[in-house]
């Protein structure tokens, strides 16, 4: 069976994605079809591929959409495939989705404050009416209403053209969205408004009252671009990590032939190669040294802020950092089977895979808007026969156009469209007030029903930077403060990421460092130089000391050792490690109370990871694990029905804060990491998580209430707004109460929402 990926075009709700999934799955040769909204992808899997990209686009052109095959293009990407090179900033999809939204800005710059002006002299109007006492609005209704009707039809016509096309796709194909029950009710309150402004005579014929819904109209058409804005803007960002981890690729490579360097693009590369990399240089592909030696930053794979030496025989990974020496490798794995490009496609992989329970509104609108029209016409039916029966067909007709209208209006997805977007914004903002930046909706809504949280080691439960831990004699006469003096004054000229540390360490104490000469760096040793007539040397430890109880202690706990030489004497050691993050111990004993399982996953090896994990009271410990690992142990909890949050903050937790439920990264930790993840803390500080899925819960309350109630206004709203009432007891709602009712619902769901900021999250 044949899976061929497309990108969509033209689809904006999930209605659209349902639309796309039915009419593609009906057609012959094919056997299932996926549709994600979130990536605006579609997998379709053909039992026979005879189906040409044109055939399935006359299959879902007629209903506004447009599929574009994405084609693998190893050649000339590097190995990145070429629908996620796409997602590189620099290229033209990019540039297109950026000018997308600047259009959809430009468009709420204009419609949402017009918009917000109607609805405050909608609200005074509606009051006025109400309270006598209250003034009337200071310009008369005549101008009011064709101020209004004007600005409407601009609305309408053009603003709101994609409803309308809306409209047209449901009388046309029967294919109905969120935009086709938008454009009937804002059209119908339009048409119904400028028929009684324009021919009063006929409106005072038929008895109809003179109040307009030309207001409704612009009101709701001007918050709904406003949620499309903020959805375009969150998709944009989605694409920004994508673009980020392929910026990470070596552009090109130096290739070894025939004792000459010559430079070639990655893309370029073979298996087979010989290949050199410089100091500073990007490693371009994954291989194995077959020449030298060096000290590679792996932070990218494995998370470990601690340098890794190299030497010949050993693996070195694309994408990784060569920080010391030169050496020649051999290319083994090229293009797409990389692991930076795997990692890539992982990362792409997850994203699509996730699909909440979310946009309660987009899918029902399939059901609610041919719902809505049938009640309405079963309404003006009923009057026009029944009603004439009774009443005499001037009085039918009046009551059914009211009624036809009045359905028509109270069912528009005001405070249907109001009852989720307002919570999120408020509960976003009040996360933000905690430092916590929560990206989008999905995040939120999905944190609320975490039973999992893993961490990360480095950079999450620990600081993610090595610091000298312990400095100890070995000779006896030594005393810390000497050693460390000694080794930074030597270490102030190294290379070596270590030496930073070790210099920080020195000068945290107050003390100047001496001067040294005849400094020298021994490769896959360490580094030595002369203080005056003492001969100093800092390197790695040897067998000797290997073996001595204190040095095995410190190993074993994951730390670095280095050893301080007098002469020709080991006078004493220094320990370097990574130490746990303040607060971390409270953090993990907060979630415990909250009844959530915690577990930390870690490419640190196992002694490291335990010894950590026991500081912060973790008693579930995964290490050893690299990134696709990292991935797979996420997605074999969610298989056990668990709701998973993932913290991390390196390039290599990408691929697991991607597949996880909800990944939450550190704003110290790398920018692809917050790209990847939903939400990320300010200052690293994970006591914030424990807040963060507090919020969740409250904001996930507020939203079920507030669609609790947008359905219960409908459900009892369209009835009254048909005249239900009526048969009994001789009461009509009359459009214009229908009016005050939704921008009721619309009120009571913004104010229940507010509610949000007196929420103490501590």
């Amino acid at each position: 069976m044949d899976e061929k990926t497309y990108h969509v075009k033209g689809m904006h709700c999930a209605s659209c994605a349902a639309i796309i999934t039915k009419k593609l799955s009906q057609t012959p040769g094919i056997e299932k079809v996926e549709v994600n909204l979130a990536t605006e992808q579609a997998k379709v899997s053909f039992r026979e591929h005879d189906l040409s990209d044109s055939e399935i686009n006359d299959i879902v052109g007629k209903f506004g959409y447009k599929l574009t095959s994405k084609e693998d293009g190893d050649a000339g990407t590097g190995g990145i495939p070429a629908e996620i090179k796409g997602r590189d900033p620099d290229t033209k999809a990019f540039s297109e989705k950026q000018e997308q939204v600047k259009q959809l800005k430009r468009l709420v710059s204009f419609s949402l404050p017009a918009a917000m002006a109607v609805f405050f002299f909608m609200m005074w109007d509606i009051a006025s009416t109400a309270l006598h006492s209250m003034p009337h609005m200071p310009i008369s209704m005549e101008v009011f209403n064709g101020l209004t009707m004007i600005l409407a039809a601009i609305f309408i016509f053009r603003i709101g053209k994609p409803f309308l096309d809306g409209i047209l796709l449901f009388i046309r194909h029967g294919a109905a969205n969120m935009d086709t029950l938008i454009g009937i009710g804002t059209l119908s309150a339009f048409t119904y408004s400028s028929l009684i402004t324009i021919f009063p005579s006929f409106r005072n014929m038929l008895g109809l009252p003179s109040h307009t819904y030309f207001d409704v109209s612009i009101v709701v058409i001007g918050f709904v671009h406003l949620g499309k804005y903020l959805e375009a803007r969150s998709r944009l960002k989605t694409g920004e990590a994508i673009g980020k981890l392929v910026g990470l690729q070596a552009k090109s490579a130096l290739l070894v032939r025939k004792g000459e360097e010559i430079e070639i693009p990655v893309e370029k590369v073979k298996k087979g190669n010989l290949l050199l990399v410089k100091p500073g240089a990007v490693i371009p592909v994954d291989g194995i040294i077959a020449n030298g030696s060096s000290s590679i930053d792996e932070s990218m794979v494995t998370g470990e802020p601690l340098p890794v030496d190299r030497k010949e025989g050993d693996p070195v990974i694309g994408g990784t950092i060569n920080r010391q020496g030169s050496f020649t490798f051999t290319a083994l794995k090229v293009g797409s089977d990389t692991l930076l490009a795997r990692i890539i496609s992982m990362v792409e992989e997850a994203q699509g895979s996730k699909a909440p329970i979310q946009n309660i509104a987009d899918r029902i609108a399939s059901i609610f808007v041919p719902a809505v029209l049938v009640i309405a016409s079963l309404t003006l039916i009923a009057w026009l026969t029944i009603g004439t029966a009774f009443l005499g067909f001037p009085a039918a007709l009046s009551y059914g156009i009211m009624g036809f209208t009045g359905v028509l209006v109270i069912a528009c997805p005001c405070a249907l469209g109001l009852a989720t977007p307002t919570a999120i914004i408020v509960g976003i903002g009040k996360g933000a007030e905690y430092g916590m930046l929560i990206r989008n909706a999905e995040s939120l809504e999905r944190l609320s029903s975490v039973d999992t949280v893993v961490f990360d080691k480095t950079g999450t439960i620990t600081r993610g930077l090595p610091e000298v831990t312990d400095t100890g004699s070995l000779d006896g006469n030594s005393s810390p403060d000497e050693l460390l003096l000694l080794a930074a004054a030597v270490e102030r000229y190294s290379e070596h990421p270590l030496a930073g540390a070790i210099v920080k360490a020195a000068r945290a104490k107050g003390a100047a460092l001496p001067e040294i000469t005849a400094f020298e760096a021994m490769e896959g040793i360490g580094v030595r130089a002369n203080i005056g007539e003492l001969s100093v040397t800092v390197r790695k430890p040897g067998a000797e000391e290997n073996g001595l109880p204190v040095v095995q202690t410190l190993l074993h706990q994951g730390k670095t050792v280095i050893v301080i030489e007098k002469g020709n004497t080991a006078s004493g050691f220094l320990a370097l490690s990574d130490t746990i993050r303040n607060g971390a111990k409270e953090a993990v004993a907060e979630l415990r109370r909250k009844g959530i399982r915690i577990i930390m996953l870690t490419g640190d090896n196992p002694s490291s990871a335990g010894y950590i994990a026991a500081q912060a009271g973790i008693d579930e410990v995964i290490a050893g694990v690299l990134p696709d690992e990292k991935a797979e142990k996420i997605a074999a909890l969610q298989k056990e029905g668990r709701t998973v949050a993932m913290a991390g903050d390196g390039i290599n937790d990408a691929p697991a804060l991607a597949r996880a439920d909800v990944g939450i990264a550190m704003a110290t930790g790398t920018d692809i990491a917050m790209e990847s993840a939903g939400i990320t803390l300010l200052k690293g500080d994970i006591r914030k998580i424990s807040q963060a899925i507090t919020l969740s819960k409250s904001t996930m309350r507020v939203i079920r209430q507030n669609l609790f109630w947008a359905f219960i206004y409908n459900i009892i709203g369209i009835p009254l707004a048909a005249g239900a009432l009526y048969p009994l007891f001789g009461i009509f709602l009359n459009p214009v109460f229908s009016g005050i009712a939704m921008a009721g619902s619309s009120v009571s769901v913004v104010s229940n929402s507010l509610r949000l900021k007196t929420k103490k999250l501590h």
